[in-house]
């Protein structure tokens, strides 16, 4: 089986593209954080341990400590894809962070980024 090239991606790489996303629509790195961390259950310094491992997104997603079960609740089309038709995890998981990250570019406000 031929992995997606999620798999082999350094989530470190991606990650300042995504506060880059968010602080040119006047959001801020703590609330990318708050994002990750709310999907993932990592601690901010279990983020920033993954960030400077270089970690790649399947081990990312895969020491997560709790993802959590309400991203189940995230909908909607990235890259022409509906996310909850997504079948690959791992493929998933980012493209789940994905659109959290798209929400809150566009304004959205972060209860409802999170699901609350």
């Amino acid at each position: 089986m031929n992995k997606n090239r999620f798999y082999t991606m350094t989530f470190a790489s991606v990650y300042p593209m995504y506060i880059a996303k968010a602080e040119k629509k006047g959001r801020t790195k703590a609330e990318v954080d708050e994002i990750i961390c709310w999907l993932t259950g990592y601690s901010l310094e279990d983020l920033e341990a993954q960030i400077e491992q270089k970690n790649d997104f399947e081990t990312f997603f895969t020491q997560a400590p709790k993802m959590n079960p309400s991203r189940d609740l995230i909908k909607g089309v990235i890259c022409g894809v509906r996310v909850e038709e997504i079948e690959d995890p791992i493929v998933r998981e980012t493209r789940y962070l994905d659109k959290l990250i798209d929400e809150l570019a566009k304004g959205k406000v972060m209860d409802k980024i999170l699901r609350k």
